[in-house]
């Protein structure tokens, strides 16, 4: 999987997506709505059951308790939490439809370093080509297709040279 101007190319085909809204950085820093150039892994899916079939044997269900810390002074900072839950936090069971289907990535994360940034997801967009908070978005589609191909532990690649501060 690869990031390019053109758009997210996978298995030979080009999707339209959008990124993070502070543009693509090398340097990445926390609430600057940028996307993370570098080569980051696939390390987990999680999908809403109530709206639609498991994509992968290896996706997880999202649960109406489950959150995710973004709250850089949090032990448990950058990882999956439940309600209730003291810290700031994301609801992964959202009443809109983003997060039917996420890929998480392996930026900042399991081991994840305060300052740097919260998660960065592949998730569904708003609407095409709408900024994200640094995650890339995609048409729901095209996020299920990728979703039903994808294998555990893929590679996407964001090259520097798409950076801003490269």
């Amino acid at each position: 999987m690869r990031l390019m101007p053109q758009g997210l190319w996978f298995l030979g085909r080009r999707f339209p997506c959008a990124i993070g809204k502070g543009g693509i950085r090398v340097q990445k820093r926390e609430e600057d709505g940028a996307t993370p150039a570098g080569r980051h892994r696939i390390v987990g899916m999680m999908y809403r059951a109530d709206r639609l079939a498991q994509p992968q044997p290896w996706a997880a269900k999202i649960g109406p308790q489950d959150l995710w810390s973004d709250a850089s002074d949090d032990p448990a900072y950058n990882q999956l939490v439940r309600k209730p839950y003291a810290f700031s936090h994301e609801v992964m069971r959202r009443a809109d439809p983003l997060y039917d289907i996420v890929f998480i990535t392996d930026y900042n994360h399991p081991n994840s370093r305060p300052g740097h940034g919260s998660a960065i997801f592949l998730h569904q967009w708003r609407r095409p080509r709408f900024p994200t908070e640094g995650c890339i978005a995609l048409r729901r589609d095209h996020l299920k297709w990728i979703a039903e191909r994808v294998p555990q532990g893929a590679l996407l690649e964001i090259s520097q040279s798409l950076a801003s501060d490269a």
